[in-house]
């Protein structure tokens, strides 16, 4: 009986950690990701991407542009996104979302692999640059009958052609470009120029209590199963 209840104790932890990280939304799910998504070689992924073999990977190298954009600070940029966002509830919503963005690659070595920049959304992780103030502050931008007590904020995420980053997808092949890494297998295009564990702490911003509980539930959950289930194979045996 007691070997049945681990088991059942250590299902239901791992329920409670499983619910409580998809409560932590996209970044969460990137998280995830960027932590469990094995990373290839450049050369490997344009292999994949030749063999139409549908595989989700990383790959890790240098940004390269043909045709880089600067940025008031003469940076040479391949991606600048700004976002205005209401503050609703608990939540900020985008009522304005620009990006500029231009053909870039991911190059190790001699071997490059084109990225797909227009698909990227909640997957990239940057250091954003970030103004908080009020809807009155930008009265002439926000929807009609805003409040103008409403907190809003500014967020401008850039990449640029010296970073070096990792990008995460499924390798195909492009009649234009090439092999490119594109959102596949429902995960979306991941990148960062950010270490791995950086980027994951940057993701669980303000929410390290939660991250916290759940890596105590599943690692509780983790072993009270496996336990449970060796306990009661004993017990059959002797």
């Amino acid at each position: 009986m007691i070997p049945l209840s681990l088991v059942l104790v250590g299902g239901l932890v791992l329920a409670a950690g499983w619910l409580l990280m998809r409560r932590l939304g996209p970044g969460g799910r990137i998280g995830r990701i960027l932590a469990v998504t094995p990373v290839v070689p450049v050369a490997e992924a344009r292999e994949i991407a030749a063999r139409g073999a549908a595989r989700y990977v990383g790959v890790l190298g240098r940004i390269d542009a043909e045709e880089p954009f600067e940025d008031d600070a003469h940076r040479p940029l391949v991606l600048r996104r700004t976002r205005l966002e209401l503050q609703r509830g608990s939540r900020w919503e985008a009522f304005e979302d620009d990006r500029q963005v231009v053909p870039f690659e991911i190059s190790e070595g001699l071997d490059r692999i084109a990225v797909d920049g227009a698909a990227l959304d909640d997957g990239l992780v940057v250091v954003t640059r970030e103004s908080v103030g009020t809807a009155g502050d930008i009265a002439d931008r926000v929807p009609e009958g805003t409040d103008p007590s409403t907190p809003a904020r500014l967020r401008i995420h850039l990449l640029s052609s010296v970073d070096h980053a990792m990008v995460l997808g499924v390798p195909t092949m492009d009649p234009e470009r090439g092999a490119i890494l594109r959102p596949g297998l429902g995960r979306p295009l991941v990148l960062t120029n950010l270490e791995p564990k950086e980027a994951i702490r940057l993701l669980a911003d303000g929410r390290r209590g939660t991250t916290k509980a759940i890596s105590a539930l599943l690692g509780v959950g983790a072993a009270a199963v496996p336990a449970g289930i060796a306990w009661a194979v004993v017990d059959a045996l002797f």
